[in-house]
């Protein structure tokens, strides 16, 4: 009897240990933050307009390899953005472009792949940019 209380100790401490095991997504203390910055041509990409911060645009979150984005958030004026509350583990933040080859009819996604390895820490993923 006191060789299958040890057992079934050993396993359900085993179970709980896998359990805890947190991969990437929410509710952890890590965060990822970057700025995107806008880069404005004519319609035909020859002629710069004008450069600044991409106020108000979306900004994607995905965990890992899922195929759809967790979260998104817009920039604010200085086109600074945040995502918090994040566990440890890989991630992608994208955000969507024009494209200047036109090879693509839509916009495209500039995305930046980053890894969070430990809690508390706050990744830099630096500067998107985006052509309009």
């Amino acid at each position: 009897m006191f060789k299958k209380t040890v057992f079934l100790s050993l396993l359900a401490s085993l179970w709980l240990l896998t359990a805890c095991e947190k991969q990437e997504g929410f509710g952890g203390n890590a965060s990822i933050r970057g700025n995107v910055y806008t880069r404005d041509y004519n319609t035909t990409f020859t002629l710069l307009l004008g450069e600044f911060p991409a106020v108000d645009e979306y900004v994607y979150l995905v965990f890992d390899d899922d195929i759809s984005y967790a979260d998104r958030i817009r920039t604010n004026p200085a086109g600074e953005f945040e995502f918090q509350y994040l566990y440890p583990g890989k991630y992608s933040v994208y955000a969507y472009s024009n494209d200047s080859t036109f090879v693509s009819p839509t916009k495209i996604a500039v995305t930046k792949e980053i890894e969070i390895t430990e809690n508390k820490q706050i990744v830099d993923v630096g500067q998107i940019t985006i052509l309009k």
